[in-house]
């Protein structure tokens, strides 16, 4: 039997992903942001690898896009280290999938936080050519520690936001689980 793409279930993990991202648009802590909310919930709740991939990407695209021609800071040197730990995310939001409960959606968004810290400030450092060497990635990542705790926090608040929102909203219309997006 094959399935329909555009389904209830479909619109609303997109809608939900596109509003999580317009959040992005808004005057926020730093990086209290919804970034790796996005990854998770997509790759969860997407049936299709390559949707649970490409929508919450192309959504962070487009965001950092608005950014960019709002703020003129929507791209910068470590973009890549940020999408590679999104698409990370991503991954261990497949891990959440084969059995989504409130337990590995937080393990899942305390990893991604860790992650997305290691990587990010790894990125800050390499993209100053390795300065300092050991040293200077220690220093790298010594700075980025003021940053890490919104991260974290922001991680959890738009999990539970999204995967919150998602169990209430099938809790009062099934139909929306039965179908696959």
């Amino acid at each position: 039997m094959k399935t329909k793409l555009i389904t209830p279930k479909f619109l609303f993990v997109c809608s939900a992903i596109f509003v999580a991202a317009i959040t992005r648009l808004f005057p926020h802590i730093p990086n209290f942001t919804p970034i790796a909310a996005m990854a998770l919930f997509g790759a969860v709740y997407f049936e299709n690898k390559i949707l649970a991939f490409a929508i919450p990407l192309i959504t962070m695209i487009l965001s950092d896009v608005a950014l960019q021609l709002i703020t003129g800071y929507g791209f910068h040197s470590t973009i890549p280290y940020v999408y590679a730990a999104f698409i990370i995310t991503s991954c261990i939001g497949l891990w959440v999938k084969n059995n989504t409960t409130v337990t590995r959606i937080a393990m899942g968004s305390v990893v991604s936080s860790v992650l997305f810290f290691i990587i990010t400030n790894f990125g800050y450092w390499a993209g100053i050519h390795f300065a300092g060497g050991i040293t200077g990635l220690n220093t790298a990542y010594v700075m980025g520690l003021p940053f890490f705790a919104p991260t974290m926090l922001g991680d959890l608040f738009f999990n539970g936001i999204l995967f919150g929102t998602f169990y209430l909203v099938q809790r009062r219309y099934p139909a929306l689980i039965k179908v696959k997006a």
